[in-house]
């Protein structure tokens, strides 16, 4: 089991955590974390981009001049795409960019995203982060006291005060154990997670 040190919320070492090797010691599948990755943000298009083909556009059902003796090259449209206020050429349409990946898939995804982090020593616990009020500047010191910037906080559920100080922190983003996902883990240098929340992710994932 890998073991880690356990801060409090003054950057202070106060003890160590075995962390199960099931979901933070497997061996890393980058196929699979690159699936995850791709398939989070495809889903997470609207697809609602629209342009009208010649079919769709107002107008031009009349020939604009005769087929011969003109001068001009022959044309039965003023809405073909060569004209001005034409149809746009394979115009796009609505569209669903989202495609599944199954449930094994996505889990050791996740378990290879949490097991790079251990590995390369970004995985931070705290024993509690517990404020009695929820200022920004609460939050604020605990990222100085750890010497942290750009980092995704995983909290347990009801930690109301500790959500709301970290929402106005740049480079700072707060999930619970249940909307945690590797995109978020791999887009932060670091992951700050608390004790509970540690019991609570292997519960789930182990």
């Amino acid at each position: 089991m890998a073991n880690v040190s356990v801060y409090n919320i003054e950057g202070k070492e106060v003890g160590t955590i075995d962390l199960n090797d099931a979901v933070f010691g497997v061996e890393v599948n980058d196929h699979l974390v690159h699936m995850a990755v791709v398939s989070q943000l495809a889903n997470n298009r609207q697809g609602t981009q629209k342009a009208k083909t010649r079919s769709e556009v107002s107008g031009g059902g009349r020939k604009p001049w005769r087929q011969k003796g003109t001068g001009h090259a022959r044309q039965g449209s003023t809405r073909a795409p060569q004209w001005t206020g034409g149809g746009v050429v394979f115009a796009p349409v609505p569209r669903d960019y989202s495609f599944k990946m199954n449930r094994k898939e996505k889990r050791a995804a996740l378990k290879s995203a949490l097991s790079a982090k251990v590995a390369e020593n970004k995985f931070i616990v705290i024993d509690e982060i517990a404020f009695a009020d929820h200022k920004t500047k609460n939050f604020a010191n605990v990222l100085k006291n750890l010497d942290v910037k750009k980092a995704l906080v995983v909290l347990e559920d009801g930690n109301t005060n500790a959500e709301i100080s970290a929402k106005n922190i740049a480079d700072v983003k707060t999930t619970k154990t249940n909307t945690i996902n590797v995109y978020d883990i791999l887009k932060y240098n670091t992951v700050i997670t608390t004790k509970a929340a540690v019991a609570s992710i292997e519960e789930v994932y182990a």
